[in-house]
């Protein structure tokens, strides 16, 4: 549902019964204080743009015009979401299964919300807006894809901004892609592989000093 004309942006997620479970169970006060400065941002800010850049994984949800909700994972390496203007993001909708929940859903109801995570420093970002699928435009998937990405995009999907919140690292678990593992393991075994050598060199020598 779309916010009232004036109200704060957090007001998207912020719905009647939401404030009423806040009130009931002793948080109200706390996001009152933010709603009186107009609630959440509503446009990507530099910081929100550099998180996106490194986002690799992320989950968006959409639902059917009855309201049943379905959330579908897209991912792809870092730079595969992107950033169209300060409003607006979109990424290349890869060939996958050919269910289409998500395109049927967004063919009926434009509402849509994004999940962003980053577990290896323990980072999530939510994102309220709209979406829309773009099927043939050639020249946008091509704007979309990221060179050297082995994947089809099958169409676009571009998400419009109406807010966004960052949340905090608690019980997000510590997790890391194969590429960053690599990248943490190879001075350890270069260092390893010197010692290695090290070590040769002494036994060669102490075996030298007894014979």
């Amino acid at each position: 549902m779309n916010n009232v004309p004036g109200s704060p942006s957090s007001d998207i997620a912020f719905t009647a019964s939401v404030k009423a479970t806040q009130e009931r169970r002793g948080s109200r006060s706390e996001f009152a204080d933010q709603e009186a400065q107009g609630g959440w941002a509503t446009s990507i800010t530099p910081s929100l743009a550099g998180f996106i850049a490194h986002t690799r994984t992320c989950y968006l949800a959409t639902a059917t015009a009855s309201g049943q909700p379905y959330v579908q994972h897209r991912g792809g390496p870092p730079g595969f979401l992107r950033v169209l203007d300060a409003h607006t993001l979109g990424f290349a909708d890869f060939t996958g299964n050919r269910q289409y929940l998500t395109t049927g859903n967004l063919a009926e109801n434009p509402r849509a919300f994004l999940f962003l995570i980053d577990y290896a420093r323990r980072r999530r970002v939510k994102l309220w807006g709209s979406a829309r699928v773009v099927e043939d435009d050639p020249d946008l998937q091509r704007r979309l894809l990221v060179d050297s990405y082995p994947a089809e995009a099958e169409q676009a999907i571009v998400f419009t901004l109406e807010a966004w919140d960052m949340n905090c690292p608690r019980h997000i678990p510590i997790m890391a892609t194969q590429e960053e593992v690599s990248a943490m393991r190879h001075p350890l075994e270069l260092r390893i592989n010197e010692l290695e050598h090290e070590n040769a060199v002494l036994k060669a020598q102490l075996s030298g000093l007894h014979r």
